[in-house]
């Protein structure tokens, strides 16, 4: 039974629980003034007909912080006007790091590359490999680019493992995967030859260019490898793919920081697959960004840390 309590006594029964809910639902839409967001065009309670259909997934009430309206991109740009400097990420084991003004040129790198691959708004990325800069760099730049990153699971332990053949196929296929990027093994998995037992064609295709029944919207592969002495037929090596932009594409890559919103969606996310096939859920600039920042505000990373590991 719904109960609301005013002194710590209940005001509503279960006899009457029915007709005094409207009554406080017509009050509290009288007595409130929702602020929209600053996207909507409107905001609207719930429904009080059948006939009438919620048009948007949030908006947000009374609050002394707005969410923030922003691309994920646009943010690390004001990011790095404020801390060019600062370090942006320390890679231990491989002994890598960049400021925030370095890895902005990564990004802006990649997502140059990748629009000179052919890749367009809206297509899917995906990004198969453990913790390691590549995958930081990808998640960025697919954001400017307009890109949609599809992050492959990897999840070791003993109730989630790590994605077999076919959790990797049902992905990449179910979202329409047009790239991927990956690394070339982790532990005792070996994803080159993993991919190539799905995409027999992968080791004697022209690279950017893959034709797989099995998967045929998957064309181009990236290779983020540290065996610089192992060949990868039919891939393009991540630092190739970061090289082959050109001013074309950097003004492609400007103009889209203003054409881009903050709903566009930019992750899709697959579940271990642990009960069935993997689930794939997606997030966009808007969830990911201010998720982030409310996290960091309620445990005060600004004040009490300097690196999150």
């Amino acid at each position: 039974m719904a109960a609301i309590s005013t002194g710590g006594q209940k005001i509503l029964s279960s006899a009457g629980k029915c007709g005094i809910l409207r009554v406080y639902s017509q009050w509290m839409q009288r007595s409130t003034k929702p602020v929209s967001c600053g996207f909507c065009r409107r905001v609207r309670h719930s429904s009080t007909s059948s006939h009438e259909k919620l048009q948007f997934s949030y908006c947000q009430g009374l609050s002394s912080k707005r969410f923030i309206g922003e691309t994920i991109g646009q943010r690390l740009d004001k990011t790095v006007e404020k801390f060019p400097d600062r370090e942006a990420y320390v890679c231990c084991e491989d002994n890598e790091r960049a400021t925030f003004a370095e890895f902005q040129q990564e990004v802006d790198n990649l997502a140059a590359g990748l629009l000179a691959m052919g890749l367009k708004k809206g297509d899917r990325v995906g990004m198969w490999g453990p913790n390691m800069r590549e995958w930081v760099i990808t998640q960025f730049a697919t954001a400017k680019a307009g890109l949609i990153l599809v992050s492959i699971g990897l999840t070791i332990g003993k109730h989630k493992p790590a994605y077999q053949i076919p959790e990797v196929e049902y992905a990449l296929k179910k979202v329409g995967c047009k790239a991927l990027i990956m690394a070339d093994q982790f532990k005792s998995q070996d994803y080159y030859n993993m991919l190539s037992h799905i995409a027999h064609e992968l080791p004697h295709s022209k690279p950017g260019d893959l034709f797989n029944e099995r998967l045929p919207d998957l064309k181009l592969i990236v290779m983020a490898s540290k065996d610089h002495e192992r060949t990868f037929g039919g891939t393009i090596p991540f630092q190739e793919i970061m090289e082959t932009g050109g001013a074309e594409q950097r003004k492609q890559l400007q103009e889209l920081q203003n054409e881009l919103q903050c709903d566009d969606p930019i992750n899709i996310q697959f579940t271990s697959g642990t009960t069935g096939n993997p689930k794939g859920a997606t997030l966009s600039h808007h969830g990911i960004l201010n998720n982030a920042y409310f996290v960091g505000e309620v445990l005060d990373y600004e004040n009490q840390y300097y690196k999150l590991c």
